[in-house]
């Protein structure tokens, strides 16, 4: 049962990001956070 709570609390979590039209804030922020680990930024 604990583990169906954290499913749908995450599944509503995402879905709460997708529909605040979040999605490309992240990716922007996860490939700043990649090229500073490789070096290229």
């Amino acid at each position: 049962m604990k583990r169906l709570g954290i499913l749908i609390l995450s599944l509503a979590g995402i879905l709460l990001g997708v529909y605040r039209e979040e999605v490309p804030i992240i990716l922007m922020k996860a490939i700043n956070i990649c090229m500073e680990c490789i070096g290229l930024g």
